[in-house]
Formats: structure tokens, C-alpha cells, sequence
């Protein structure tokens, strides 16, 4: 369904309305403009969770609408696990934790394809828990702590 992404990332694997058009069916959306909202909408708020390298990498991944929307949030002092995310997308948007959380899954299945399985794996190392299902992607077991 998706192009290959581009082994030197120079260029995203896709434009902003090609990925627009992928949001849309995998969200559902009966229009591009509320794919776009809910483009515009997550992907600030994961600006806000996402710092360094990893913030950085991503946006080099998506098309440049995209990465501005990540890139000008500046990110929060809170770290918030993956349910707090969707509980404060919720209320920054008006909306319910239920419409938060499919929002960000039909956004960030696309996002993780645009970055691909290298990048996704550190974004989610450096994220609390919670974010791997957000990317549709199986949580991964944390080494207990020992007593």
C-alpha cells in the first residue's frame, strides 16, 4: 500500500498529500480536511513529547507540513506515558479519549512507516510507556528493576 521509504532519507517517501490521502483511509475520514486536522493535531502533540536526535530524525522523515507541525512545539517538561497522551490530546482538542486515540493511530501507523523500524525502535525507547501501541506496534517488555 505504501511506497518504500528512501534509503538515504534525503526526501520523505511521500508528500504531504500522499500522506494526507493515507491518514484519510486509514482513519476513515469522510474528508482530506479533518485527515489534515488530525495530522496537524498529533503530530504537535507528540512535538511536544519528542526531543533530541530522535525529534530531529523524524521530521528529516515526513514532509515538510509535517515536520513543521512536529518541529514548533516546543517540547513539554512532562513526560507523559502513552495513556496521558491521548487524555491530554483529548482535552487540548475537545474531543474524547476514544476520537484522541483513533486519531493517533490512524497518524502514527503512517508515521511509523515513514520512519521505518530503525528510527521507530528509538523514538520508543526514549518515549515512556505506552507509545508502541499508538504506533500499532507491540509494547516491549522493561527489564524489572531489581529490588
Amino acid at each position: 500500500m505504501y511506497d518504500q521509504p528512501r534509503p538515504d532519507r534525503a526526501r520523505p517517501a511521500m508528500t504531504f498529500e500522499q500522506m494526507l490521502e493515507h491518514v484519510r483511509y486509514d482513519g476513515v475520514y469522510p474528508t482530506r480536511e479533518r485527515a489534515e486536522e488530525a495530522v496537524r493535531t498529533v503530530l504537535a502533540a507528540l512535538g511536544r513529547q519528542l526531543v533530541g536526535d530522535e525529534r530531529v530524525d523524524l521530521a528529516r522523515c515526513l514532509p515538510v507540513e509535517a515536520a513543521l507541525a512536529l518541529t514548533a512545539q516546543i517540547p513539554d517538561t512532562a513526560r507523559l506515558t502513552g495513556w496521558d497522551f491521548i487524555k491530554d490530546l483529548a482535552d487540548r482538542t475537545g474531543t474524547t479519549p476514544a476520537v484522541a486515540r483513533w486519531d493517533t493511530g490512524a497518524v502514527l501507523s503512517v508515521v511509523s512507516h515513514l520512519a521505518g523500524p530503525d528510527l521507530l525502535a528509538r523514538i520508543l525507547r526514549h518515549l515512556p510507556d505506552g507509545y508502541a501501541l499508538l504506533f500499532g506496534r507491540a509494547e516491549p517488555c522493561r527489564p524489572q528493576e531489581a529490588a
